[in-house]
């Protein structure tokens, strides 16, 4: 009984007032409440009604911000206190999903009050926080960041320039936010980080812009700042600033510094660097020391690049021996690439055959390809380079190179090294050889065989042995139809028995098989310019200079076939695009004084003719075009020196020294004319124009040897009379007579010019004086001074100053007699 009675006692105590009554949560008698029922049916702290609109909001709904109402306390007849209502001026939940009189802003000690009984003050809203010092620094951490990443973004896009600007930004708010953590006392948590990927950001983007002194300012900060670990590996930036700056013995101690600070853990990392000190060596002409680097990287960690330029060293020093091994090494270095195997379809699950298709062009497959294109591209360079160095003819060094490949992982580079054997044959001009050479391959495999055949199709179509070329180019097509090499070599000899149409599609069918053969879009030009279809052959072209962009040839086309569509200025314009390219080409220079001379600018014309004579003085066209500017112009004098150059290039066409000869009579120059003409007669003694002058000449002057030319011309004339009867009997008779006949005619015409646009030029030049009329040595006769000159009718002189030169003439009332009389 009396532990009963101890825990009776305990459970009064623990459970005291557990039945006192609280009005408060007393809902059962809310029908009953006087107050209440007062307030739900008036409009008393009611909201307003659903249908209400309010601006700003929806139909219906409250505008934001507004306070629920104030409610007047209502008093039941039970005398308990209001239920519901909410304490004059609290503010009413913002959400509808906060409880009601609920508010996270409660001071400390207050007690939760749903219903509103307790008369403090009303809950204020949140309290901003990013007004706080704490939330500024955050906020500017994040600014400095976007900077950094919007500077990496820039230059990636190539905006050299505002990457540099980002990163400059960056750095002036990340010292502004290092003064705000001193400024609270927080320099403790400075993010070092931050100032980290700040500074170097910036060095990095001063380097990108080549300003490299500010570069190594701010690599020097990060380096020298002990806070930042690792940060030495930052030398290796900088040497490689000193290496772009030339400065190899600066760039070599940086990476020997780099590389005491990186530990062996990091094997790769010293290997670059180490790589990088031999290229330094060698930039520096320190072969042996450069080989040391790269003898200890192959022999740790060997890579393509690295034998390359060990064998690059010891063939710069001559070491045979060496050279042989360093390749040996080369074709045996991983290029850590799986077997080309697993991209073949061997299952039968389509799954599995769907995800091999799709890694065959996915990026780690093409990266694959590049880099064993790459290694192919080593080791035909380095075969190429020692094989005339490690025998004694490089025949017998290709066929040790091929050997040696052959027993590599690179078997199918030995066929490219035998047909690179041919072309170095045809570089030496031994192409008997590199037939024979080639020929080998004719019972290769087909790629083997197509390449062959295209390389035999091109040497007989340049040897124009066009019957081989073909057939050559037929057994290249066989091989590999897909071959646009073979095709365009078949569309060549096509071309050239004159077959347009063929030959277009040809060409035409190698640029489907490779729209970037440019070989196939030039030719195919050249087919429809051929065939009179301009419009489609300057597309080609316009096509071929969006490709190729500097390339003469096309730009050369373009010209010609503007000029063909009687459009001048549109070829004057890619004429002067062309010798921006090619400034000392003359026949573009010629040209151009062609089309400008046909435009009437004689001055834009003498300019690029000049110039070409400058640069190619031995083009007749343009040293006759020059020699009759200068008559023109009436500069005989100067025109002299051009008819002497045409005389030195054609030496048998006498049209140029009667040029000169009538140059010097033009000038005044008599006593030089008449030796001129003597040479010619002494050279030419059948010319008729030159005795004819001759007469004349030694008539104007009172000579004596005027009977003695006259005597000759009438033989000469008596001679080409008889001759051109035989001449037409001759035609009549026999064929022999025929060739006679042709050889006298050459002979009596062999003053005139071969082509037609020389005669037409010329033709006032070859414009003889008096050619009709009768050259008798006579004395009693009067001499016409006024015939007609060699080089055309000359220009009268300006007549100022006449006045006074008469006015001043000491011999105005003497009478000259005939022989000195002017011309």
């Amino acid at each position: 009984m009396e532990n009963v009675h101890l825990a009776a006692e305990n459970e009064d105590d623990l459970y005291s007032g557990y039945n006192d009554y609280n009005p408060t949560f007393d809902n059962e008698e809310l029908d009953n409440d006087i107050g209440f029922q007062q307030a739900v049916r008036t409009s008393h702290g009611r909201r307003p009604p659903m249908t209400a609109k309010f601006p700003g909001t929806a139909i219906g709904a409250r505008p934001v911000g507004t306070s629920y109402g104030a409610r007047t306390q209502m008093s039941s007849s039970m005398g308990r206190p209001m239920t519901g209502a909410v304490q004059d001026g609290a503010a009413r939940p913002m959400t509808a999903v906060r409880a009601a009189g609920y508010s996270s802003a409660l001071t400390r000690g207050s007690t939760f009050d749903p219903l509103g009984q307790s008369k403090g003050p009303a809950p204020a809203l949140e309290a901003k926080m990013e007004d706080s010092p704490e939330e500024k620094i955050k906020i500017l951490e994040k600014k400095v960041n976007d900077l950094i990443e919007e500077s990496c973004m820039a230059y990636s896009r190539g905006d050299l320039q505002l990457s540099l600007e980002k990163a400059k930004e960056a750095g002036r708010k990340e010292r502004v936010l290092v003064r705000q953590r001193e400024q609270t006392g927080t320099a403790d948590h400075i993010n070092l980080d931050l100032t980290y990927s700040v500074l170097f950001n910036l060095a990095n983007q001063y380097a990108n812009n080549d300003m490299f002194q500010e570069a190594l300012n701010t690599y020097s900060v990060i380096v020298k700042n002990k806070m930042f670990s690792n940060a030495g590996r930052l030398k290796v930036n900088m040497a490689n600033i000193y290496f772009k700056q030339k400065n190899y013995p600066k760039a070599i101690k940086f990476y020997r510094m780099a590389l005491d600070q990186i530990s062996n853990a990091h094997k790769e990392m010293r290997i670059k660097i180490m790589q990088n000190i031999g290229v330094v060596f060698v930039k520096m002409g320190q072969y042996s020391d450069a080989i040391t680097s790269f003898e200890h990287i192959m022999s740790e960690c060997p890579n393509i690049k690295s034998g390359f330029n060990l064998i690059l060293c010891y063939y710069a020093i001559g070491d045979r021996d060496r050279m042989k091994k360093s390749f040996q090494k080369l074709i045996s270095a991983p290029l850590g690439i799986d077997d080309e195997d697993k991209y073949i379809p061997a299952s039968e699950d389509p799954h599995t055959n769907m995800v091999i298709e799709a890694i065959k062009n996915d990026p780690l497959h093409q990266m694959e390809r590049d880099r064993k294109s790459l290694a192919e591209k080593y080791i035909m360079t380095s075969a190429k380079l020692i094989a005339p160095a490690i025998e004694n003819s490089f025949a017998a060094g290709f066929d040790w190179c091929v050997d040696m490949v052959k027993s590599s992982q690179y078997v199918e580079l030995a066929n490219d090294l035998e047909i690179n054997k041919a072309i170095t044959y045809l570089r030496q001009r031994d192409f008997n050889q590199a037939v024979e050479t080639l020929k080998t391959f004719e019972k290769k495999d087909s790629r083997v065989k197509s390449a062959a055949a295209t390389n035999l199709s091109f040497l007989y179509f340049l040897e124009k042995d066009f019957d081989l070329a073909d057939r050559y180019a037929d057994m290249a097509m066989s091989a590999d139809r897909y071959n646009p090499a073979a095709l365009i070599n078949k569309g060549n000899t096509v071309f050239v028995r004159q077959d347009y149409e063929k030959a277009g599609e040809f060409f035409k069918e190698a640029l489907r098989n490779d729209s970037s053969c440019t070989e196939g879009l030039y030719n195919l030009g050249l087919t429809y310019k051929k065939l009179g279809r301009l419009d489609e052959a300057l597309d080609c072209f316009l096509k071929l200079h969006a490709i190729l962009r500097n390339c003469a040839q096309v730009m050369f086309q373009l010209a010609c076939l503007y000029e063909m569509l009687e459009d001048p200025h549109q070829a004057i314009d890619w004429l002067m695009q062309l010798i921006s390219v090619t400034p000392t080409d003359p026949q573009v220079l010629a040209k151009l004084g062609e089309l400008y001379d046909t435009e009437g600018d004689k001055s834009q014309a003498f300019q690029y003719y000049y110039e070409s004579f400058r640069y190619f003085p031995s083009n007749i066209d343009v040293i006759e075009w020059l020699g009759a500017y200068y008559i023109d112009t009436q500069f005989c004098e100067k025109a002299i020196q051009y008819f002497e150059r045409a005389t030195l290039i054609q030496p048998t066409q006498v049209k140029w020294q009667l040029m000169v000869a009538s140059c010097y009579r033009r000038s005044g120059n008599y006593q030089k004319a008449l030796d001129t003409y003597k040479d010619i007669h002494r050279n030419f003694p059948e010319n008729v124009e030159c005795l004819r002058f001759l007469v004349r000449l030694c008539t104007d002057m009172g000579l004596k040897e005027v009977q003695e030319y006259a005597t000759k011309l009438k033989k000469v004339e008596k001679m080409k009379e008889i001759r051109e009867q035989r001449v037409k009997s001759g035609r009549e008779s026999s064929a022999r007579g025929r060739r006679e006949g042709s050889a006298g005619s050459d002979s009596s015409h062999s003053g005139q010019g071969t082509s037609t646009r020389s005669e037409r030029l010329s033709a006032k030049l070859r414009a003889l004086p008096g050619s009709n009329e009768p050259y008798e040595a006579s004395a009693q006769r009067d001499i016409d001074a006024s015939y007609v000159d060699t080089l055309g009718p000359q220009m009268e002189r300006p007549k100022t100053a006449a006045k006074k030169c008469i006015e001043e003439d000491e011999f105005a009332d003497e009478e000259l007699g005939d022989d000195l009389l002017p011309e």
